[in-house]
């Protein structure tokens, strides 16, 4: 899919749909009245029969329009112009994605409307752009297409008056279109079967990432590089699957040799069967998303790599499957972390802790600016916060205030959950030094908990992405977030301008 960036004189733009915004009460925008005027009113005499009132996010197409050279002229309600945010630009932007598929355009020119309030000339191109790209995502790897499905779109063009930067523009395309190839990918990751995408496959994937781009190191460690290193958490895991565990370490070097790194960790349990401790049958297929912080991870490095960023970045995707087997991890069995701390398995269904403990474990070596995991980790955190933000747990005030204004503005939201002490006598244990569970109270506050006691080392932040990384239910599928929060806090820290 592309994206370019037009301006100069609308009228005279040739395009097969121009797409212009209709306030509450026929109030034409700025594009609009533009092309109105160069219309000899053609738009406004339309509106005038009342097919249209622009309060809702309704579409009215004519064709023809006199004055202009775009074949069809597409009108879009966009509600009340002191109302027109962020959510109300969305859905405007849906109405005429899903109106563009109708009429199976594969290619327009949007001026849509003004700039919505809270959002500036970058920021509402880059939400458009991913946008589209989201729209367009068709998962066809085990399931041929519909023979009548529409066509996704093929080209969408921005349109920038002269008054607005157009440098600036152009990167805020060129920057949605790679974050919208991570969360494409984070997508497509999430929702292959687990007999596709194993630990193996995870770890192909990041090799093939790694060929694609110079600056993109991969390093694959397998079961017996985790052993030599003691990773017995992350391996008791594994031990109940014929699959063998994967630690892919994936180095983006955008700056200095000497630079600090971003680390971002994620889970990648490719499926979560819930070992002895096996869960209801119901909905278990849908523990084949328990991988998808290792998808964003591998999302957000392509996306890093695509925008050029000046920031050195680490990935870590703790690999592997959890089922029960001949060998698999017990109730009450102890295992020894990387960092020699001992953890009695109380429940072999809470297995997330224990891989990423030991990849935060890992993390140490990199001398991090900053740490951050993100993981299917807790229904606790669902329960807690629903499905719309992701619960975001650090000790850190400034880092939790940095992550929430990001999340703001990629709309990728969070919400942060306590971490105090308080919680750490929850996962007491008469014979370890911590359990892995720790009761039902504080479910999501108390894992956030444990994978703290291995975060010592460097700044720190987890995110629980248990009701945010994939949609149930008839319209089942993975979101791609938090590639998105991701991709702003490097662009932020990068020192990118946007």
């Amino acid at each position: 899919m592309e994206f370019k960036i037009k301006s100069g004189d609308l009228a005279k733009a040739k395009t097969p749909c121009l797409i212009l915004g209709v306030f509450d009460k026929r109030k034409l925008s700025d594009p609009a009245q533009e092309i109105d005027k160069a219309s000899d009113g053609a738009l406004s005499k339309l509106l005038a029969k009342g097919d249209l009132d622009g309060g809702g996010c309704g579409c009215l197409v004519a064709y023809d329009v006199p004055g202009v050279c775009a074949e069809r002229v597409m009108l879009v309600g966009c509600g009340k112009r002191k109302e027109l945010n962020r959510a109300a630009y969305g859905k405007a932007l849906g109405s005429v994605l899903a109106r563009l598929a109708e009429l199976r355009i594969t290619e327009a020119l949007c001026a849509l409307a003004d700039l919505p309030s809270g959002m500036d000339q970058y920021q509402a191109i880059r939400h458009g752009v991913l946008q589209a790209a989201y729209s367009a995502y068709r998962y066809v790897r085990t399931k041929e297409p519909a023979k009548d499905a529409p066509p996704p779109i093929e080209e969408l063009a921005f349109w920038v008056p002269k008054k607005q930067n157009s440098a600036t523009a152009a990167r805020a395309a060129t920057h949605g279109k790679a974050i919208a190839a991570g969360v494409a990918l984070a997508r497509e990751l999430g929702n292959l079967p687990g007999n596709i995408c194993t630990p193996a496959y995870l770890a192909e994937q990041a090799v093939s990432l790694g060929k694609r781009f110079d600056k993109l190191g991969v390093e694959i460690l397998e079961e017996s590089d985790m052993e030599q290193l003691g990773m017995g958490a992350l391996l008791s895991v594994s031990r109940g699957s014929r699959q063998p565990a994967k630690l892919i370490v994936m180095r983006y070097n955008g700056a200095a040799k000497d630079a600090k790194p971003v680390v971002l960790v994620g889970k990648g349990l490719t499926f979560d069967a819930g070992g002895i401790s096996i869960k209801p049958a119901a909905e278990m297929d849908e523990m084949k998303y328990d991988m998808c912080g290792g998808a964003s991870v591998l999302g957000s490095m392509l996306a890093a790599a695509e925008m050029d960023l000046p920031l050195n970045v680490v990935g870590v995707v703790p690999a592997s499957e959890n089922l029960p087997d001949g060998a698999a991890n017990k109730p009450g069995d102890i295992v020894t972390s990387m960092s020699g701390q001992t953890i009695e398995i109380l429940n072999t269904d809470a297995e997330g802790r224990l891989i990423l403990c030991d990849a935060l474990t890992y993390s140490e070596r990199f001398e991090p600016e900053l740490v951050v995991d993100m993981a299917t980790l807790t229904g606790a955190c669902i329960v807690g916060l629903g499905r719309h933000p992701s619960g975001l747990f650090t000790p850190d005030d400034n880092l939790a205030r940095e992550i929430a204004e990001l999340g703001e503005a990629a709309a990728d939201r969070v919400w942060r959950l306590p971490l105090w002490d308080d919680y750490q006598s929850q996962l007491d244990s008469n014979f370890a030094d911590m359990a892995n569970i720790g009761g039902r109270d504080g479910g999501a506050i108390t894992a956030a908990a444990f994978l703290s006691r291995f975060t010592k080392a460097y700044p720190w932040a987890h995110l629980d992405i248990a009701g945010t990384a994939w949609v149930t239910g008839k319209d089942k599928g993975a979101t791609g977030r938090p590639v998105a929060l991701l991709s702003e806090l490097l662009i932020r820290r990068s020192g990118t301008p946007q």
